[in-house]
């Protein structure tokens, strides 16, 4: 399959989205403008300003002179470029190929994209006509190169769309800046008479590269495609995703849930051929306002079982809000791993082991309650005990050591030790009573002490001695004295609770 690209021209970008914000500002001559060297230089121009010979760098008070009425707004850096990025985010919905064209352009591989809007002449005009309801002069090309489709959208004058292997006679009647050449180069060639691309595209390389540099000839081969011209889309592409666009927007949950399922079994069936499942799958659609809604989930290992995936989704489509209506769904796989055919089968099975159940409901519970609201924890070498437990990847991790169990250990272990208050009857002696959180407990029972000293290669302060206590309301709870008594009272500390 041949590469299509299609580029697209903001004309007037910045003063058209001022429009859709200043609607008054419609049919009005106005202008953006910032200090430069002293004095105020125009940096965008609306289409009425520019009917009347008002042009980007000119200075303010030329303008003035040309159009007394003119209107004159202060510039706002850098929102050129979060305009621009937003509106590549939109065009997702063309391709999932797009690339930033600064300061006022996009540029799309469509390859292979065409064909879902009934060819290449209504794929074009559905591009022109929304981007023309939102307010936007826009003109469009498409070709075999981004640099033919480039040089024809801003200076083409017959037909937007270049049959595939006539880039040649598309360029030949253009002037020289449709190849993205320097100031510098387009002065010299000017300089010379060379006023359109066929008057000297046949010369000796060797002249050309003499004359005006190797960057004339690399827009030639990049136009003409005898050199690849790579693009960088504004969002990388997952490599597990699929597309389901709609001739009718879809307005109701019923037909969410149809293409939901439709792009699960696509996608499922491509991790099959793979030996893959995901752990991690989001949902997006596009609205035809623009908007985007979009749900993910989770799995505690990989799976490609169709069935629970959809459970997964299903309680979370009411969060979509589809308005006038969707007109494309995107279900990407961001997170997957290796999942055999045997390890599949266990999902599928009546008999299925318990692990897998355990998975399956974990799945639910977090799809009702949040990803990240579930852990499992892991031993882990290491004395100390807030780093004796380590979070657990998935349910298929297995522990490295084994559980510490010939020492009492709290069922709740807080992540940091908490300051406490005690009162002691003498040095070494376990506490009498303890203050925590304003409240006074007397202690009744307790066990101890066992010290715990940090492994050798991290030894950078005190040991810890631990006491099981218990007080008079049948409360337990894991108590330290960090260091010696050396003449001053040392600290003490609360780090965890006992069933």
């Amino acid at each position: 399959m041949s590469k299509r690209y299609v580029a697209i021209w903001f004309r007037h970008l910045m003063t058209d989205w001022m429009i859709r914000r200043r609607p008054e500002l419609k049919d009005t001559a106005f202008v953006f403008a910032a200090p430069e060297r002293g004095r105020m230089v125009v940096k965008s121009a609306s289409a009425d300003a520019q009917a009347k010979g008002i042009y980007p760098n000119m200075v303010v008070a030329d303008c003035k002179a040309i159009l007394p009425s003119l209107q004159v707004l202060n510039d706002i850096p850098g929102q050129d470029d979060i305009l621009l990025n937003a509106l590549a985010e939109w065009c997702i919905r063309y391709t999932p190929i797009v690339a930033l064209d600064p300061p006022d352009g996009l540029m799309l591989d469509v390859s292979g994209c065409a064909h879902l809007w009934n060819g290449e002449q209504a794929y074009l005009r559905d591009m022109i006509t929304r981007f023309s309801d939102f307010g936007y002069h826009v003109r469009t090309a498409m070709a075999d190169t981004a640099g033919t489709a480039w040089a024809i959208s801003r200076f083409g004058q017959v037909t937007p769309i270049i049959k595939p292997g006539r880039q040649l006679d598309a360029l030949l009647p253009l002037p020289p800046a449709a190849l993205r050449l320097e100031p510098g180069i387009l002065e010299r060639l000017n300089k010379l008479g060379l006023h359109t691309i066929g008057s000297f595209i046949r010369m000796p390389r060797t002249a050309l590269r003499r004359r005006f540099g190797q960057i004339l000839l690399q827009r030639l081969d990049q136009a003409l495609g005898q050199e690849i011209e790579i693009i960088q889309p504004v969002r990388p592409i997952e490599p597990y995703q699929e597309r389901l666009p709609c001739l009718e927007p879809i307005r109701t949950a019923t037909g969410i849930g149809i293409a939901l399922q439709q792009l699960l079994e696509k996608l499922c069936d491509r991790l099959g051929k793979e030996d893959k499942g995901l752990r991690r799958c989001i949902f997006r659609c596009y609205r035809i306002d623009g908007n985007i809604q979009q749900i993910d989930i989770g799995t505690n290992r990989p799976s490609r079982n169709v069935v629970h995936l959809f459970k997964l989704f299903e309680n979370k489509i009411v969060q979509i809000e589809p308005d006038l209506g969707i007109e494309l769904f995107i279900l990407e796989a961001p997170v997957v791993e290796e999942l055999t055919s045997a390890q599949d089968a266990l999902w599928n099975a009546k008999t299925h082991g318990d692990n897998v159940a355990v998975a399956e409901l974990l799945d639910r519970i977090a799809g009702k309650t949040g990803m990240h609201t579930i852990h499992r924890y892991l031993p882990n070498e290491s004395y100390w005990p807030e780093r004796s437990v380590k979070l657990a990847a998935s349910l298929q991790e297995k522990p490295t050591t084994e559980w510490r169990i010939d020492m009492p250990r709290p069922v709740n272990l807080l992540p940091k030790p908490e300051l406490i208050d005690v009162t002691v009857q003498m040095p070494d002696y376990p506490p009498m009573l303890f203050k925590y959180k304003g409240q006074l407990h007397n202690i009744s029972k307790a066990d101890g002490p066992e010290r715990i000293e940090q492994e050798w290669w991290l030894r950078n302060g005190h040991y810890r001695d631990y006491y099981c206590v218990e007080d008079d309301n049948g409360a337990r709870y894991w108590l330290f004295r960090l260091g010696p008594y050396t003449g001053n009272a040392p600290k003490w500390f609360i780090h965890g609770f006992f069933a």
